[in-house]
């Protein structure tokens, strides 16, 4: 695994419309530019990939933790994404993001009983991506449902994978359509 670059954006909102939160909302996300082995040509067993996911779970996700400055207990959303360069197929994003990808984020948040929820897609240079994000015990607390967006200027060139993960200390600000709320589950 070839890291170029390793990027952490957090984001604190104060004041959301006209009105001054009691608390911020913080969102982080870590994110890593890594060389792609399989950019322009087919390979079959992805498997190499599946453990570069691995690591970045595990490498990302302590980064997006220290980035809020919080405990893994108080972390409460949380996302994963990837954009694969042209050269590349999206196949290759699946490949880190699903199989093992999810294990050092768990286990950096805490919990995190509910599905990871993920993106992905091909760009170039300079792409952006909404890293989706929902409450990280239950996939039913609608207050949660967000996201981060996410962009590394130089990234990804033809032959990277830009990988991310995000975690919220909160869910979105002032929500108050009638949903599932996290004191609400039993």
């Amino acid at each position: 695994m070839k890291i170029r670059k390793l990027y952490t954006i957090m984001e604190e909102t104060r004041i959301e419309g006209q009105k001054k939160l009691d608390k911020p909302v913080r969102k982080a996300a870590a994110l890593a530019v890594i060389k792609n082995p399989f950019a322009g040509k087919y390979q079959e067993d992805l498997s190499e990939l599946i453990d570069v996911g691995e690591k970045m779970g595990e490498l990302l996700s302590p980064r997006a933790l220290k980035a809020l400055g919080i405990k893994g207990e108080e972390a409460e959303s949380y996302g994963k994404a990837a954009i694969i360069g042209e050269g590349g197929e999206l196949e290759h994003a699946a490949s880190i993001l699903h199989p093992k990808l999810g294990a050092g984020l768990r286990k950096t948040v805490v919990e995190g009983q509910a599905i990871i929820p993920s993106a992905k897609k091909m760009g170039g240079i300079g792409t952006s991506l909404d890293v989706p994000l929902h409450y990280k015990n239950s996939t039913a607390v609608g207050t949660h449902y967000d996201s981060i967006e996410v962009r590394v200027p130089d990234a990804p060139r033809a032959d990277e994978i830009l990988v991310a993960v995000a975690i919220t200390d909160s869910g979105r600000p002032l929500p108050r359509i009638p949903v599932t709320k996290k004191e609400d589950l039993v």
